[in-house]
């Protein structure tokens, strides 16, 4: 018997807001429900919609045999001929139920039951569909009721509630009923009771969801947000980039006169908000992170523990650490670098600060401008100075520090070849220095000695009796006709010196030391 159940059927989609194949799939469950309450499985049911899916009709497959062992499943020969006159053993024929009359009342209550809880199941599994696709995204809510218990707050979303834990909520908000609320929807889970969505305001992807609306550049990637971090109602700190040379990806989010990032702190609740410029240099990536402190220098303390000290000015310290060191850890957390602040004065008592000095005093005279990094050295390769500054090593010192400890010889790209030229500069730099300091350090020496009376087989002059123990007497001089000047090494610098026989005294032509010739008494 065919059943109109267009009425049923409409009345599904409009109060369950659901889709009409559902709507048909719910009344087709319903009577195999049914069926099944009254003869124990539907294995062989087959429910028909006809009409457009207006009319639907039930039938029971069964086989035609000639002896019935199970009703459910077989019919009688003759009884099938009554049915279908060219019917034969064997056969599987259609026989048309009528629900009214072969369903009884409990099979009929069972299947209103069937249908209610599938219903519940669809509209579950809908909402879960369409809003698991929103995970990451912003809605607008509205503020519902407050738990007494832990402070969660239920928003009305339209076609279902969302919840947004404490732990989700910033400590600057206040919500009154009927609120406009903007949250993330952070989760999506099927639980006994029903589809829960988990709201919050805290998360850093919200900030970023934020930036997306308010700031075009960022929307069409134009500029990329390199990380977020935040403590939520206080502060948050962000790294962006541009993938565009000509855009300034610090200004495109701040805005014209400041907008973009004044409509983005009116939604975060007055919650301040850094904005800088990401580098894959960490010295200046660290001191872009202190903003909005100014840092003097950064020094990379140890590389592969990613520790470093940052030099501020006096007036800067306070502002760098932040209230309760806010500034500085959020820093620490967005470069992933163990941060040390300290101011000039600080730095300078510091051992740190101490050996570099001695170091660059070392390498390079004072005259002479004062030179730190590999990328100053002369004659050195800028490619190679670029990749060892990407590595960590910029300066001079972190370059002999990387060599003893064989960081060197791990970076990719760097061959030994290349750390021996840099090494040689520096030697050669080196030798050069100390030569010039030598020769300064002996001429005022012998300045300041000009006016003594000079003690036989001391000084300058038992250096030279000492260098030429073989020179001999003015007499002897004068005796060798064939020897006309003698060679001799000046005993402060090491430079040759020529002294002629008729002469016991020498000026050396390098440091301008002056040395004489006296016969030792025996």
């Amino acid at each position: 018997m065919a059943t109109d159940v267009s009425e049923a059927i409409e009345q599904i989609v409009q109060d369950r807001n659901m889709s009409e194949e559902l709507a048909i799939q719910i009344v087709e469950n319903t009577i195999l429900a049914a069926y099944k309450r009254k003869f124990g499985n539907n294995d062989n049911a087959v429910v028909r919609f006809d009409d457009g899916g207006r009319v639907v009709t039930i039938h029971a497959k069964k086989q035609v045999v000639n002896g019935v062992f199970d009703p459910v499943y077989e019919i009688e020969l003759e009884e099938a001929k009554l049915l279908n006159p060219d019917a034969e053993e064997d056969d599987e024929i259609l026989i048309e139920l009528d629900p009214k009359e072969d369903f009884g009342r409990i099979a009929v209550q069972s299947a209103k039951q069937t249908a209610r809880q599938n219903m519940r199941e669809i509209r579950k599994d809908s909402l879960y569909s369409e809003y698991k696709d929103k995970e990451g995204d912003i809605i607008i809510g509205y503020y519902q009721r407050k738990s007494k218990t832990n402070d969660t707050i239920y928003v009305d979303l339209g076609k279902i509630e969302g919840v947004l834990p404490k732990k989700f909520q910033s400590p600057r908000e206040d919500y009154h009923v009927n609120d406009r609320i903007k949250a993330l929807i952070y989760k999506v889970e099927k639980t006994a009771t029903g589809l829960q969505i988990v709201l919050s305001r805290t998360h850093t992807d919200f900030v970023k969801a934020v930036f997306e609306m308010e700031v075009p550049e960022v929307y069409d990637k134009t500029i990329e947000i390199h990380k977020i971090v935040r403590e939520p109602g206080y502060r948050t700190k962000l790294a962006v980039y541009s993938t565009n040379r000509d855009i300034d990806p610090v200004a495109a989010c701040v805005g014209p006169k400041g907008s973009r990032i004044q409509a983005i702190i009116r939604e975060l609740e007055g919650e301040k908000i850094d904005v800088l410029e990401y580098s894959t240099d960490s010295r200046e990536f660290i001191m872009n992170a202190l903003s909005p402190a100014e840092a003097r220098d950064v020094i990379i303390l140890d590389e592969g523990k990613h520790q470093a000290l940052a030099v501020v000015a006096e007036n800067q310290l306070s502002l760098a650490i932040g209230k309760q060191g806010q500034n500085v850890r959020l820093a620490n957390r967005l470069v992933d670098w163990s941060i040390d602040v300290k101011t000039v004065q600080q730095y300078e008592a510091m051992d740190i600060y101490t050996d570099a000095r001695k170091a660059v005093s070392a390498l390079f005279s004072e005259e002479e401008e004062e030179i730190s990094r590999i990328s100053e050295l002369p004659g050195v390769d800028a490619a190679v100075a670029e990749l060892l500054r990407a590595n960590g090593v910029d300066l001079i010192d972190e370059f002999f520090a990387a060599e003893e400890d064989g960081r060197l010889a791990s970076i990719e790209g760097l061959d030994p070849e290349q750390i021996r030229v840099i090494r040689g500069i520096i030697d050669e730099l080196t030798v050069e220095e100390e030569f010039a300091s030598g020769g300064a350090e002996a001429a005022g020496a012998e300045a300041a000695n000009a006016d003594e009376p000079r003690a036989e087989g001391s000084g300058a002059e038992a250096g030279a009796a000492e260098a030429a123990p073989e020179a001999p007497a003015a007499g002897g001089a004068a005796a060798d006709e064939d020897v006309d000047e003698d060679e001799y090494f000046c005993p402060e610098c090491g430079a040759e010196i020529t002294i002629s026989p008729d002469s016991a005294t020498a000026v050396c032509p390098n440091c301008g030391t002056e040395l004489s010739l006296e016969e030792e008494e025996e």
